[in-house]
């Protein structure tokens, strides 16, 4: 069984109240175009990440607002800014590396939460179940593309069904692995 597999650019989540500290309070964010993941969505809102070495101007916001404000950059990104971004699935923010966000109404500093996220997929119960998976479980999934097909390995499956099927991967890997507009990967085993 194949899936899609999406390149997942540089972005950032925010609390409601990083949210009102960056745009200004009671600040909502504006929808841009919905994501493949339900209830999720790309805003109109840029930030500048700001790291010791340099910042990322531009960075986009995902909606909606979460519980903990959350940066995920490819580790070219994060190396290029001075920040060492521990690979973890996302939430796992612990210990993970501090920057600063900067918005047009003010400034946050997180103490935690830049992170390169783990590849990974996205299933239903119902979509695991086809690919013989289960939510937690270590898989390798092989893509084929035109002179760089590659299998990634350490890809953790995540099974809700509030999801959609999908692999995420990040830029740097996505451009490993030559990926254009549509990707399809593979379990393999």
């Amino acid at each position: 069984m194949r899936f899609l597999v999406e390149t997942s650019a540089r972005h950032v989540h925010v609390t409601k109240e990083d949210l009102a500290t960056l745009f200004g309070e009671g600040y909502e964010l504006t929808w841009k175009k919905d994501l493949s993941q339900p209830g999720q969505f790309a805003c109109e809102e840029r930030v500048t990440v700001v790291g010791p070495k340099k910042e990322l101007k531009g960075v986009s916001i995902l909606g909606p607002c979460r519980n903990a404000t959350q940066v995920e950059l490819s580790l070219t990104d994060a190396r290029s800014i001075g920040v060492a971004a521990p690979v973890r699935e996302s939430g796992d923010l612990a210990g993970s590396a501090p920057c600063k966000l900067i918005g047009p109404k003010g400034e946050v500093e997180i103490l935690e939460g830049v992170i390169a996220a783990k590849r990974h997929i996205h299933a239903t119960k119902a979509d695991a179940e086809q690919l013989g998976v289960t939510n937690g479980e270590i898989v390798s999934v092989k893509l084929d593309t035109d002179g760089r097909s590659l299998v990634f390995g350490d890809v953790v499956v995540r099974v809700s069904d509030s999801y959609a099927l999908a692999m995420h991967i990040d830029t740097d890997e996505s451009n490993a692995a030559g990926c254009g507009r549509e990707v399809y990967g593979e379990i393999v085993k």
